[in-house]
């Protein structure tokens, strides 16, 4: 690989982080400016796998949910980029990253969400809606793409 491409596994991890904390940091801006502490947020991410129990168990749940939301991270931007090593993605990063950024949504909420101990939610007001959907969109989708443009090598057809 040349100095332009760097394995794909370092560009998977270094993706990973960058848009995991964007992620999160979007979640504890929003919700805090709402009074929600970044405890309680990590501990609504690990309640996917203990369910009601996680905001009682402190920081052991807190630490469990934000290990699950970087392997959720994780998971996003292998799918990401390795598809993008395949298709044109990176081509109009703009307008593929926003839309894996909406197909991220649909997918955690309606997918991932309603097989995990939360089940499926009623649709949150408009507000954060926007802001759900936004943040995969500006912290996820539209990055990876970005970052695909500059480090995946592009299958050639």
């Amino acid at each position: 690989m040349s100095a332009d491409h760097p394995p794909l596994w370092k560009v998977i991890a270094g993706a990973t982080l960058l848009v995991g904390t964007l992620d999160i940091s979007d979640a504890f801006i929003f919700y805090g400016l709402r009074g929600m502490p970044p405890v309680r947020i990590l501990q609504g991410i690990a309640s996917g796998i203990y369910g009601r129990r996680a905001l009682g168990m402190g920081n052991r749940s807190a630490l469990i949910g934000l290990i699950c939301h970087f392997i959720i991270a994780f998971c996003a931007t292998t799918v990401f980029l390795l598809a993008a090593c395949k298709l044109p993605l990176a081509r109009r990063p703009w307008l593929y990253g926003a839309l894996f950024g909406v197909a991220l949504y649909i997918v955690m909420n309606y997918i991932v969400l309603p097989l995990s101990k939360i089940g499926l939610r009623p649709m949150p007001p408009l507000v954060p809606l926007v802001n759900g959907v936004a943040a995969l969109v500006f912290c996820i989708g539209i990055p990876l793409a970005f970052i695909a443009r500059r480090y995946v090598p592009q299958q050639i057809s």
